[in-house]
């Protein structure tokens, strides 16, 4: 997805001439930009020796849960996972020695830390007029200890490492960041082949851990893309409709590319019986409504499940090694509106600056309801049916998927959309353990991190998500704002959930404390516009009446 105004009024041109938006914004007065992120005050530990008594844990590899054990953590690293019975059979002598810092966690289940392989770090600056530190805390309070942040708009790659060496050091609280400046960001002309690939040495030179691709001519882009390769840097792309009709994914990832963002790029692989989405004779692509509205279209033009098309796509792209991150949820208020723009965590949760952007725009990137219809609802719904069948077959046959929320834009919350995004994983067909694979697992493998992170076993990184009750049973018990439960005792429904906490590098972040400085800084936001709690409308009263 396109982030902010200075793309969104800049696409037509990247497609066609590969031109650099960001050229306008010099280094320095883009550095002015970002807003501060305060240091940090949250969080205990690590400890010397930590013991995690009696969890249940899933490993992230794809086995079933195992159960009681006790977890040593030694500073930042698991050194031992000790099984001490059975449920209910716990044997007292297979325990090991105490530590310095205990915690009885009966009742709990332990999961490695997330990977969100799709994120934007907004700023003040942005358009969503969000804190970075709003951004960071709630990406840790939904369990996401490490990220790959595709794209700021308004920072430097050289800010953008800043941020991210200070959370590598703990200085401030979020996940651990990758960067991958978008290509056009990077703030060299991109036209030709050799100045895409002088682009590529530059933001390598820079700090960028990969690249995301969007757009740019067709010389530049794939040599860009080789010489990411060459360069042992990682790759993604949005393929962009203003390119699409030379770089599918067949082409990106015949050129080197590693992965895929969104959906773009894969059913136009899948034509049969045209070159070209069939676009009706109005259409302007800068028109948001009209982009998103026919967008929804595109799948059922595609090769159909099963077809010898759809096989041989399929299986190029898997000999390939080719990853697929899906961005389910970027996309969920395009088949159901009401649904996101009415979720329950807006009220609390939602900055308003956030809810001003999320509102109909012609200028906002993603604010595109400016007349939608119960039909575009359908062909939507229709679109992911097709989208979900090929992303959960590809599953199926050795295919990397991962989970990325690309949130900040079309109702969709940073952090709540994390936890959607698995939801939706497991609509597509994924069990409940393989949504928690793509989560942890193979979102490390994709970012190259896997040695450290991604799964719970002695050696790693002790990056985890502690949650009271079993989320393989109920994925809502990992939102911020939980789940509804009747208490039969009082005959009254309660709010159960929420993690209780996000650990990582052994430092333990309670999801109480992180939730409650997230809705004070939220409060805080409405108090000084003069808003009440709770419930923001979507329409704008006249004040001029």
């Amino acid at each position: 997805m396109r982030i902010g105004r200075i793309l969104l009024a800049s696409l037509s041109a990247l497609a066609l001439a590969g031109s650099v938006s960001a050229q306008s914004l010099g280094q320095a007065e883009r550095r002015e930009l970002a807003d501060p992120i305060p240091a940090r005050t949250l969080g205990e530990g690590p400890w010397p020796r930590t013991v995690l008594r009696n969890a249940i844990y899933v490993d992230g590899t794809g086995a079933p849960a195992q159960g009681p054990v006790d977890i040593v953590i030694e500073n930042d690293r698991i050194v031992q996972i000790a099984s001490i019975g059975a449920p209910g059979a716990i044997e007292e002598a297979r325990r090991p020695p105490r530590g310095d810092k205990e915690y009885d966690l009966t009742g709990h289940y332990v999961l490695p830390g997330f990977v969100d392989a799709h994120v934007h770090l907004h700023t003040l600056s942005d358009g969503q007029g969000v804190p970075s530190d709003y951004v960071l805390k709630l990406w840790l309070a939904h369990g996401i200890t490490t990220a790959r942040n595709v794209g700021s708009s308004e920072m430097s790659i050289e800010q953008q490492v800043a941020i991210k060496n200070r959370l590598a050091r703990n200085e401030i609280v979020g996940p651990r960041l990758d960067v991958y400046p978008m290509f056009q960001q990077i703030g060299l002309p991109i036209r030709t082949a050799e100045q895409g690939r002088a682009a590529i040495r530059d933001a390598k030179r820079r700090g960028a851990d990969g690249i995301k691709f969007i757009g740019g001519s067709e010389a530049a882009l794939l040599a860009a893309i080789d010489e990411t390769k060459k360069l042992g840097m990682h790759s993604t792309m949005h393929h962009a409709q203003g390119v699409v009709a030379y770089a599918n994914v067949l082409r990106t990832s015949e050129a080197g590319l590693e992965s895929m963002e969104h959906w773009y790029g894969l059913p136009e692989a899948l034509f049969t019986d045209r070159k070209l989405q069939d676009w009706p004779g109005d259409f302007v692509n800068t028109d948001e409504q009209m982009r998103f509205g026919e967008a929804g279209r595109l799948w059922k033009q595609a090769a159909k499940p099963g077809s010898e098309r759809w096989n041989e796509v399929m299986e190029t792209l898997l000999k390939r090694g080719f990853t697929i991150d899906p961005t389910f949820t970027a996309y969920l208020a395009s088949r159901d509106l009401m649904r996101m723009n009415r979720a329950v965590w807006h009220n609390e949760y939602t900055m308003p600056a956030l809810w001003d952007w999320y509102r109909p725009s012609r200028i906002n990137h993603g604010s595109y309801w400016f007349d939608w219809t119960t039909e575009r609802e359908m062909d939507w719904k229709e679109n992911f049916r097709l989208w979900m069948a090929f992303v959960n077959e590809y599953k199926n046959r050795g295919g990397r998927v991962t989970v990325g929320s690309d949130a900040g834009y079309i109702y969709n919350t940073y952090g709540f959309g994390y936890i959607q995004e698995m939801e939706l994983l497991r609509e597509a067909g994924f069990s409940p353990l393989e949504v928690i694979n793509a989560a942890t697992q193979q979102g490390a493998r994709l970012l190259g991190h896997d040695a450290d992170v991604g799964t719970i076993e002695p050696g790693k990184k002790a990056d985890l998500v502690i949650v009271k009750g079993n989320p393989i049973a109920n994925l809502k018990l990992l939102f911020a704002t939980g789940t509804l439960k009747l208490d039969d005792a009082t005959g009254k429904a309660q709010r159960v959930g929420g993690i209780a906490w996000t650990v990582k590098d052994g430092i333990f972040y309670e999801g109480k404390a992180l939730r409650a400085d997230i809705r004070a800084m939220v409060a805080r936001s409405k108090a000084e516009r003069g808003l009440p709690p709770g419930y923001m409308t979507i329409e704008q009263e006249d004040l001029t009446q």
